[in-house]
C-alpha cells in the first residue's frame, strides 16, 4: 500500500521531538522517515517515552544518509519546511503521497536545498523565530492531511 503521506525529519537531534513526531505519525497512520546522522540513539529512552506505548507502531524508514534520501525521493513531490521559505505552508497544494520535509532542531534545513527546492514556512508575527520541531510537524501534518483526508475532520 502507498502512502498518502510522508514526513521526513532531517537530522533530528533531541530525542522527545522525534518521540512526539512518532506519536503523531502513528494517530494519522502516515511513515515517519529518519535521515541520518542524528544526534542521538534510536534505542534512547527518551524518543521512545515522548513517543508512549506507541513507538512499536511507527511505520519507521530510516535514511543513511541525506544522499539516500534523495535518492529515495526521486520522482516524488517534496516540500521543504523552513523559517526561511518564501509562502505559509497554508498555501501549498497538497497531494497524496506528498513528502513533508523538516530540518535539524539548531540548524533547520541546509540554505543550498532550500535554494535548489524553495520552501515554505509557518507564518509568525511576534518575536519568536520558530515553533518546536514536533509542533511544527503537527500543524503540517494536520494541513495536509485536511487536504488529503478531508473525512478525518469530518
Amino acid at each position: 500500500m502507498t502512502a498518502d503521506l510522508h514526513v521526513v525529519l532531517m537530522n533530528p537531534e533531541i530525542p522527545p521531538n522525534t518521540g512526539n513526531v512518532g506519536r503523531l505519525v502513528v494517530g494519522v497512520e502516515v511513515p515517519l522517515h529518519i535521515v541520518h546522522p542524528i544526534g542521538f540513539s534510536m534505542d534512547e529512552k527518551a524518543v521512545r517515552r515522548a513517543g508512549l506505548d506507541y513507538w512499536n507502531h511507527v511505520d519507521l524508514r530510516e535514511h543513511e544518509s541525506p544522499e539516500a534520501f534523495w535518492k529515495w525521493a526521486e520522482g516524488r513531490r517534496v516540500h521543504l519546511f523552513s523559517t526561511q521559505g518564501d509562502a505559509s505552508y497554508a498555501a501549498c497544494e497538497y497531494e497524496p503521497g506528498d513528502v513533508l520535509v523538516f530540518g535539524r532542531e539548531t540548524k533547520g534545513l541546509p540554505k543550498e536545498w532550500i535554494a535548489e527546492h524553495g520552501a515554505w514556512k509557518i507564518p509568525m508575527t511576534g518575536p519568536v523565530r520558530s515553533l518546536n520541531l514536533s509542533n511544527a510537524v503537527a500543524v503540517v501534518t494536520y494541513q495536509a492531511l485536511q487536504r488529503i483526508r478531508p473525512q478525518l475532520f469530518r
